[in-house]
């Protein structure tokens, strides 16, 4: 009963953070005489693809960044970091919202996570400034296909993952600060603009915990900070506002779907998506170093 009250009161904050962003957005858009309507149908395709896709795992930022390219619904990249983290946040406080409650997670799991997540972000900026942002996408990118591969075994060679994966919520014993101390780490390498999902997507699965707690976790981890990133990059007027009521509308569609879809889902499906995502976050880390190396020549 206590947890189910936490739990509840999480969800209220979130509810007052979705709240208190639309009204924001509102203020904001009448201050400036923007239509946040505007291209609605496109932006709603947009919000629903790429929104469905961030809360099966996948991410939304690049795939609403090539989105953006096709449809040509933005052309200044100097706009894209605060679009994308303005535009996304509701749909995302929409994902945590249900994900807390529609997977099974021990608080003594989700809290303490979600605090060291959000610990490393705000001290991200003074610890990573003089990080090789090509070396850690490097570095990220093979530890993700090792453990990939490392799943795969698991799987495949030494039989599917243990069935008492299936019925373990949370993290015990030495497995918690550890824990902390990787989510801490992931909270740095977000304001490095390198995602969670895949890192803790894997983190969950190798730890032997069932892994569709990593949802929840991931999805608030970036409900705060995508939260307090996107009100400061709409009050310097850092976006673009090209169906971005569209974006949102159709996001929150997407990820009322996607959560029926993971719920339903058996363990040996979800830990292949796992590997799915974990490869294509490596290849797409990988990508992006071999464009900017080009761009340097």
């Amino acid at each position: 009963m206590n947890d189910l009250i936490a739990l509840r009161m999480i969800q209220l904050l979130l509810i007052c953070g979705l709240v208190g962003f639309a009204i924001m957005l509102l203020v904001a858009s009448k201050k400036r005489n923007i239509n946040l309507f505007n291209k609605f149908g496109t932006g709603a395709l947009i919000g629903f693809l790429t929104d469905l896709g961030d809360t099966l795992g996948v991410g939304s930022f690049a795939t609403t960044t090539a989105l953006f390219k096709v449809t040509k619904l933005s052309n200044d990249d100097r706009l894209l970091p605060g679009t994308l983290n303005a535009v996304h946040a509701i749909p995302v406080m929409c994902e945590a919202l249900l994900f807390i409650t529609a997977v099974k997670i021990e608080l003594t799991t989700l809290i303490p996570m979600t605090l060291a997540a959000a610990l490393g972000a705000f001290m991200g900026p003074m610890i990573t400034r003089k990080w090789n942002v090509k070396f850690i996408r490097l570095a990220l990118a093979l530890a993700l296909i090792i453990a990939a591969f490392i799943v795969i075994l698991k799987i495949f060679l030494l039989g599917q993952i243990a069935s008492a994966a299936e019925t373990t919520h949370g993290l015990h014993g030495l497995l918690l600060p550890l824990g902390l101390i990787f989510n801490f780490i992931l909270g740095n390498l977000m304001t490095l603009g390198l995602g969670n999902y895949a890192p803790e997507l894997i983190f969950f699965t190798l730890v032997g915990v069932n892994p569709s707690i990593a949802f929840p976790v991931m999805m608030l981890d970036a409900a705060m900070i995508m939260t307090i990133s996107g009100v400061q990059f709409v009050k310097m007027g850092r976006v673009n506002w090209n169906g971005f009521a569209g974006i949102i509308l159709g996001g929150i569609l997407g990820v009322i779907v996607a959560v029926t879809l993971v719920k339903q889902l058996p363990l040996i499906v979800l830990n292949v998506l796992i590997i799915l995502i974990a490869i294509s976050t490596a290849i797409s880390l990988l990508r992006t170093n071999y464009r900017e190396l080009k761009v340097a020549e």
